[in-house]
């Protein structure tokens, strides 16, 4: 009887614990605060700021000029152009990267190679700005190593041919170098996520393993897949150190337009400079947005 009791007792103290409320420590709301001012004062203050400035003229007066500006052919082309070469990069890193990460994590490769795969993805993928552009100069430039050793070597004049590192098939290709190692990152975890449960269970009911990916791995892969190709477009579209310094600003990507417009001697309009990176604020809650979508069912499959 005492041991039904106590039983009894017991069960009677975990039901209370479980239904007492919580109460959050203040020292928990203070680990956070240094992201909600983060938050603040690198998001929504510079992002209100730009609001406000973008219906200003020069004097400070309000218009709406400067947002019939975006509509001039400069501009919509520094749009286009800076949409292709993310479109582009996006596409080519992500495929580029989905086949690197499947060759480390379904592939049977040796455990170093994934090792190895991501950390120097870990590394690729936040190199960027002057750095990156000095080394593909001193690489691929007009007397870069590899140019010159293709000239002595194979007779291959890269520049005769009508390639330049400076073009923009160049800076796309600059730009795949933090662009796949990235892909990796993003990919690997959703490729590690199959069970393997799902494949023996399609090969018990006759499924080819070209079936199989057709039918199941594919399907439950694509939101990541797209997912991660939309965030390499935002990666890419957002770029300008890299450019800059790799094209001298002879490419008309909109980054370059609004530094121009921002702080050059030429072309200073701040009012116009900041409706356009209105419209890039724009364009990149956007990808954000889809980016998440598409995560949020990615991981529904992953979880089960």
């Amino acid at each position: 009887m005492s041991n039904k009791a106590d039983m009894k007792k017991a069960s009677h103290n975990r039901g209370v614990s479980l239904t007492r409320p919580s109460k959050t420590p203040w020292l928990t709301w203070l680990g956070v605060a240094p992201f909600f001012a983060f938050t603040l004062f690198f998001i929504f203050l510079p992002s209100a700021s730009l609001l406000v400035g973008s219906f200003q003229n020069n004097a400070g007066q309000f218009t709406l000029q400067n947002f019939i500006g975006l509509l001039t052919p400069s501009v919509v082309n520094a749009y286009w152009v800076s949409i292709r070469i993310s479109v582009v990069t996006a596409l080519l890193g992500g495929l580029l990267g989905f086949f690197l990460s499947y060759a480390v994590t379904l592939g049977g490769l040796p455990q170093w190679v994934r090792a190895a795969l991501l950390t120097f993805s870990s590394v690729a993928s936040n190199f960027a700005g002057v750095p990156l552009a000095f080394a593909f100069i001193a690489t691929l430039g007009r007397t870069g190593m590899v140019t010159a050793l293709l000239k002595a070597w194979f007779g291959l004049d890269l520049y005769a041919q009508g390639f330049s590192v400076y073009s923009f098939w160049g800076l796309s290709l600059t730009y795949l170098y933090f662009q796949f190692p990235l892909m990796v990152l993003v990919i690997t975890p959703a490729l590690d996520g199959l069970k393997r449960e799902w494949r023996e269970a399609a090969e018990n009911l006759g499924a080819s393993g070209q079936i199989y990916w057709l039918r199941v791995a594919l399907p439950i892969l694509t939101p990541s897949i797209l997912g991660a190709m939309i965030l390499l477009f935002g990666n890419s579209f957002g770029a300008y150190a890299t450019a800059l310094s790799l094209t001298g600003g002879f490419l008309n990507l909109i980054t370059i337009l609004i530094g121009s417009q921002i702080k050059g001697d030429v072309l200073l309009n701040p009012g116009l400079g900041y409706a356009l990176a209105v419209g890039m604020v724009i364009i990149m809650a956007v990808t954000t947005a889809l980016y998440y979508f598409l995560r949020r069912r990615s991981e529904r499959w992953l979880r089960i």
